[in-house]
């Protein structure tokens, strides 16, 4: 029986390993970014006087990237808590619409399904979207770790940005470009795997078309709402085939 049940733990610790290797090649380039983007937005929050743990706290609780950027400001101005709402609403509007492309995917039981719903951003969504997995491993252990590692990632870079300011006293601007260079990449390798490129060009159509007739402030829930309507016909079409 000790026989055994030390070959199901070397299996288990194996299968972990192999599960832990998966995440850390899936999260890479997201690691890059957001140590990078982190880093910038340590920095961008002590420019703004704040001290070092402001962006770590902000980094472990809001998790929301550009929120986080567009809250630290707002944090340097008149308090206005009906403003901070609509603008959050707004800019993690996209959230939304990511949730329910991943509801098919994302099967998590107890904590785990409660941290894959606060860990989905932007980038995570993408990698573990695209992710192709096999029968060897466990999915939802797999996309929790790859959340997991991407917040970690945040988190550091934040803590990395905010200390080095306060210790060195450094400013550095234009880092923000980070998260937009990060998701294009991202999109991209997402384009050039799919086999039919029908969603990404009418996407890119819907989005120029909305901020053509409604301006920049509201273009985004524009697109996002046209999009599902879009991915709604799509998909009933498809079942009906």
């Amino acid at each position: 029986m000790s026989k055994r049940n030390n070959c199901l733990m070397e299996e288990q610790v194996s299968s972990r390993r192999h599960e832990w290797q998966i995440a850390l090649t899936a999260s890479a380039p997201v690691m890059l970014g957001y140590i990078v983007l982190g880093l910038g937005y340590g920095l961008y929050t002590h420019s703004l006087g704040f001290s070092w743990w402001v962006p770590t706290l902000m980094a472990l609780t809001i998790y929301g990237g550009s929120v986080e950027f567009v809250i630290a400001n707002m944090l340097t101005q008149a308090f206005n808590p009906l403003t901070v709402l609509v603008i959050t609403l707004v800019v993690g509007f996209r959230q939304f619409f990511y949730s329910i492309a991943m509801l098919g995917k994302y099967k998590g039981h107890g904590f785990q399904k409660f941290f894959q719903i606060f860990s989905l951003t932007d980038e995570t969504f993408v990698v573990n979207y695209q992710l192709r997995l096999g029968d060897d491993v466990d999915h939802q252990r797999v996309y929790t770790m790859v959340a997991a590692l991407d917040y970690f990632y945040w988190v550091f870079g934040t803590w990395l940005g905010g200390t080095l300011g306060s210790i060195l006293a450094i400013q550095i601007k234009g880092l923000d470009f980070a998260m937009t260079a990060l998701f294009l990449v991202l999109a991209l390798d997402q384009i050039l795997k799919e086999k039919s490129h029908v969603s990404s060009v009418s996407g890119l159509v819907i989005t120029v078309v909305c901020l053509m007739l409604v301006g920049s402030t509201y273009f985004l829930l524009g697109t996002l709402l046209l999009l599902v309507v879009e991915f709604t016909i799509l998909y009933r079409r498809r079942t009906m085939k």
